[in-house]
């Protein structure tokens, strides 16, 4: 197994790490303020951020260079700007749902790099 596959593992795991994320503090905030406080906690959210561009463009430029493909990286580098402009957005659940559809675009991202996506003349490479 290729080392950026296990990257791309990861990632996508790191992805749904944010979404359980997300989703429980949502449910935190509305139902314990109290520990909704610490976890919706703002530089939680810039870490996570960070973190998540960090492995997201190492494994995605990886990518790129096993396979020649850059619409896996396109596609992972969109996830990745809406869940940054999801950080300026109230604390209202729409910073929850915009970043939750970012982590869903980036990992979409990461699963195509780790397939391969599909060869310009219709092959599909693995």
């Amino acid at each position: 197994m290729h080392s950026n596959h296990r990257l791309d593992r990861l990632a996508i795991g790191l992805s749904g790490l944010c979404v359980v994320h997300c989703v429980a503090t949502t449910v935190l905030i509305a139902l314990l303020s109290a520990a909704g406080g610490v976890l919706g906690a703002e530089w939680i959210h810039e870490v996570g951020l960070t973190i998540a561009m960090l492995l997201g463009a190492f494994a995605l430029y990886r990518g790129i260079a096993e396979h020649g493909f850059m619409m896996p990286s396109a596609v992972g580098g969109l996830g990745l700007g809406v869940m940054a402009g999801a950080l300026t957005l109230p604390h209202d659940g729409t910073e929850a749902a915009a970043t939750i559809v970012g982590v869903l675009i980036l990992a979409l991202g990461h699963d195509l790099n780790r397939r391969g996506t599909v060869h310009p003349f219709g092959k599909v490479t693995a």
